[in-house]
């Protein structure tokens, strides 16, 4: 009884070596892609017809601050409560509807907050926003 340890040399090979086919088609693909796009370089498309039309201005951004010690700011210009409600009126009466940005230090009093939203909902303004950095 005799034991065989390792191959048989004398065995054909039962796989068929693919790496130079592989190989041979990645060649080719290639080569068909860079003569497809030298054939036909454009591609015929029928485009809609639009007609542009003339964008509208962007509404005026009103930006009210409230800073810690409860000081009411218009852009850079300190107000107090009464001018910061008759100027909102003031904006809402012209109708172009604008929008605030309401920026409130972090240590500011929420009472004063809460009367700028309740000036700006009294006033019809209803586009607020609150800014933070």
């Amino acid at each position: 009884m005799a034991f065989q340890l390792g191959d048989d040399d004398a065995q054909g090979m039962n796989e068929m070596n693919l790496i130079p086919l592989i190989d041979i088609m990645l060649v080719l693909m290639i080569i068909f892609l860079l003569t497809a796009t030298v054939l036909n370089p454009t591609v015929p498309l029928t485009l809609p017809k639009t007609t542009a039309s003339m964008n509208e201005q962007p509404p005026e951004v009103i930006q009210v601050s409230v800073d810690k010690d409860a000081g009411i700011f218009w852009d850079s210009d300190p107000i107090s409560m009464e001018e910061l409600q008759s100027r909102l009126a003031a904006e809402s009466a012209k109708g172009n509807d604008p929008s605030i940005q309401l920026r409130a230090d972090k240590d500011s009093k929420y009472d004063t907050v809460a009367q700028v939203l309740a000036a700006a909902s009294q006033a019809g303004l209803s586009k607020i926003a609150f800014v933070n950095e």
